[in-house]
């Protein structure tokens, strides 16, 4: 994902330039390797252990005092295993920011290489890395260069990303791979998953609509993993988290790589008003379900006071006013309350609600104008909405379950 410099910093950054030199190139390129080979290692460590099954430090009391440490160092099989994760996802990861990077030279935008951004904590399961970004050095000053930025990069990691996903459907373990990781298993055979997951906790990964095709057509049925065990199929994981990000990067609002999309197609005011539609949307379905009018008051007094909280924060750069602020999350607040009455039980995803924390605080809704803002061509039209045909094909409204 690009991150633009504001426009009001371009003088500033001139100045900088002038006043301190630029770091030598190859301390530069250092750090940029430097950074890539951590999350290498961080997300192949993630993978060893989704695949394994076993975190990296393990929880133990000593003198009555709950501590960490080492489980062992992973197998060289294991690190091999996790590979065939991060080798994948950091693919798909790093195609998609040099769609960026190699389009903004080509426009003669300054940008900087891909920015890796490695996680990992070893004694909860995570992927290893928050992704990557490139900065954006120079103002961008058409729409057309939004638009072509903004869509190299999720274009060209969804191109890698589809033939991931089919390469791990075309190459399924038989199911003897499961009873190697469970023997308990064993018992039951090919049904397996009727006895074993009746009553499963934890997280799965739902599968959006593409994913869905992909595995009719190119999987074989008796082989395919239950939700609860694909995290032992690393290269099929690796192709289901990069249709999730894929799908996220793609979310038309402000300026991720769907916003500058939109923007490029629709125009700075249709597109702005639009976006805080989209946002007010994503937020009133992140929302929805957490209360009800049957709340006990003290849901309403731990739950709903924090949340009524989080709604103004969230909303007060949609709109110019406080005042205006309290109508629209009141608004929000009663429709919300409204539906779960009509329709008892319905849900929304609460996990939404930290990605929009991080787009109506820090990202921005809106998308700046460009000092040319002419109408794109026919065919970055069509391109444009085959995009966001794309996103609805790799979007789930409860990616995680």
């Amino acid at each position: 994902m690009p991150l633009p410099d504001a426009p009001e910093a371009v003088s500033d950054l001139a100045f900088d330039r002038y006043e301190r030199p630029e770091p030598p190139r190859w301390r530069v390129y250092a750090l940029h390797l430097l950074l890539f080979l951590i999350t290498l290692s961080t997300t192949t460590l993630a993978g060893a252990e989704w695949i394994t099954g076993r975190d990296f430090f393990v929880r133990t009391n000593a003198f009555g005092q709950e501590v960490f440490r080492l489980t062992g160092w992973f197998s060289q099989a294991e690190i091999v295993q996790g590979l065939w994760f991060s080798l994948p996802f950091l693919g798909v990861l790093t195609v998609h920011e040099f769609g960026h990077y190699f389009t903004a030279r080509y426009y003669r935008v300054r940008a900087t290489l891909p920015y890796y951004i490695p996680f990992f904590t070893g004694y909860f399961h995570t992927i290893g890395t928050f992704g990557a970004v490139i900065r954006i050095k120079d103002r961008i000053f058409s729409r057309k260069e939004f638009f072509d930025i903004g869509l190299a990069g999720p274009l060209a990691g969804f191109v890698v990303a589809v033939p991931v996903l089919i390469y791990g459907f075309t190459h399924l373990p038989p199911l003897e791979y499961v009873f190697q990781i469970h023997p308990e298993y064993r018992v039951y055979g090919a049904e397996y998953a009727r006895y074993v997951y009746q009553n499963a906790e934890g997280m799965t990964l739902n599968h959006p609509l593409l994913y869905s095709l992909l595995e009719h057509w190119f999987a074989d049925p008796t082989r395919l993993p239950h939700p609860n065990e694909l995290a032992h199929y690393p290269v099929l994981l690796a192709g289901s988290l990069a249709l999730f990000f894929t799908a996220l990067n793609l979310l038309p609002i402000g300026q991720l790589d769907g916003g500058h999309i939109l923007y490029g197609l629709l125009g700075f005011q249709r597109f702005n008003r639009l976006s805080v539609v989209f946002f007010v949307g994503f937020i009133f379905y992140a929302g929805l379900g957490l209360f009800s009018v049957q709340s006990s008051w003290e849901t309403w007094l731990y739950g709903g006071v924090p949340y009524v909280l989080y709604l103004f924060i969230v909303f007060r750069r949609v709109l110019p006013t406080p005042r205006r602020t309290v109508l629209l999350l009141l608004g929000v607040l009663a429709a919300q309350l409204a539906l779960t009455l009509a329709v008892p039980g319905i849900e929304g995803n609460p996990g939404w609600l930290v990605f929009g924390l991080l787009l109506g605080r820090f990202m921005g809704i809106f998308h700046p104008p460009a000092p040319d803002e002419r109408p794109l061509s026919l065919g970055r039209k069509v391109l444009g909405w085959v995009m966001l045909a794309i996103f609805v094909l790799c979007f789930s409204p409860s990616p995680f379950g």
